[in-house]
């Protein structure tokens, strides 16, 4: 009989302790697309890469309207002008044509170079902030939620965290 209390006692030792552990090694997850896109300093980083994309686009339709324009002149003054000056005129315009498509993808890919560059600089403000957080709650793992199938939204930590990244940080330096 004493062996059987000792037996008890044991397994509920180690059934308790089981509980207790289990509950702090609860995963915690958050939504890093969210964070991104709802913060402040994320959605200024998102406001200066649109307008800048806006801007961008209305200075590249403007050039375009008047390689087009040239284009029309040109052809109009066809049959008025030597063969020399037409293919020295066409070749020029080629020319126009060319440093757009150049400018307009430099353009894009400054803006997904920018782009990525605050995501980066929002990651690594965010990351001392994740593990004050942590360590604040004595939470011991924290998750992407894309890796995360099925979790119980209690265990959703974002919206703290966007509050927190809010107090801390304001706009990212983005030129």
């Amino acid at each position: 009989m004493k062996i059987y209390k000792s037996l008890l006692f044991l397994i509920l030792i180690v059934f308790v302790n089981s509980e207790i552990l289990a509950e702090q090694t609860q995963p915690h997850f958050i939504d890093f697309k969210k964070v991104l896109n709802q913060s402040v300093a994320g959605k200024k980083a998102q406001d200066f890469l649109k307008n800048k994309l806006e801007s961008d686009i209305k200075k590249f339709k403007k050039q375009e309207e008047n390689i087009r324009k040239d284009e029309k002149d040109l052809i109009a003054k066809k049959k008025l002008i030597t063969q020399e000056e037409y293919k020295k005129k066409v070749e020029n315009l080629r020319k126009k044509v060319s440093e757009l498509q150049k400018n307009r993808q430099a353009s894009l890919s400054n803006v997904g170079k920018l782009r990525a560059k605050a995501k980066q600089e929002l990651l690594q403000k965010l990351n001392p902030i994740i593990k004050k957080y942590m360590s604040d709650n004595k939470i011991r793992i924290v998750l992407d939620r894309e890796a995360v199938l099925l979790g119980d939204s209690s265990l959703d930590i974002t919206s703290k965290i966007i509050d927190l990244l809010n107090k801390e940080l304001k706009s990212l330096n983005l030129k």
